[in-house]
């Protein structure tokens, strides 16, 4: 039925685990991976390789990132979070426009980030980048050179 928009929900137990998992010290896991099961939002994967956390990301699908990143120099090493909304570059107008209410439900749980990114290609999955976003919101920021956005 066309009226009929089922409204996202949440595997939270299996979400706040895996958020839970990254943000603690006393496991290697870095990053978790969220996507869509029909209208349920739930963890698909979890690790420490960056590329393995980049494979998840497809074309024609939306999902979400959670990731912890080591930032900072010898002298002050400190542990960021980055939350990241994906939207493949294939997905449909109506999946887009649901992203939105759909970020707010997970940030319910998936709450402590220091930066967040909204991406639509592959190549912007970059371990990089992300560290360049998260120095930016942290103020940490050193380097002589002035980037406009």
């Amino acid at each position: 039925m066309f009226g009929m928009q089922m409204s996202t929900s949440v595997d939270t137990a299996s979400v706040r685990a895996a958020y839970e998992d990254v943000r603690s010290d006393s496991t290697d896991t870095q990053w978790a991976v969220f996507k869509f099961d029909g209208a349920r939002i739930t963890c698909v994967d979890t690790g420490s390789d960056f590329d393995k956390f980049k494979e998840h990301f497809s074309e024609n699908e939306r999902a979400f990132g959670y990731m912890r990143i080591q930032t900072g120099d010898e002298m002050s090493k400190r542990q960021k979070f980055i939350f990241i909304t994906w939207i493949g570059p294939s997905v449909n107008i109506l999946q887009r426009a649901k992203m939105s209410t759909d970020k707010a439900v997970m940030k319910n749980i998936v709450s402590n980030f220091a930066a967040e990114l909204q991406l639509d290609q592959i190549s912007e999955i970059d371990l990089k980048y992300f560290i360049e976003e998260l120095n930016k919101a942290g103020g940490a920021n050193y380097g002589t050179g002035v980037r406009e956005n």
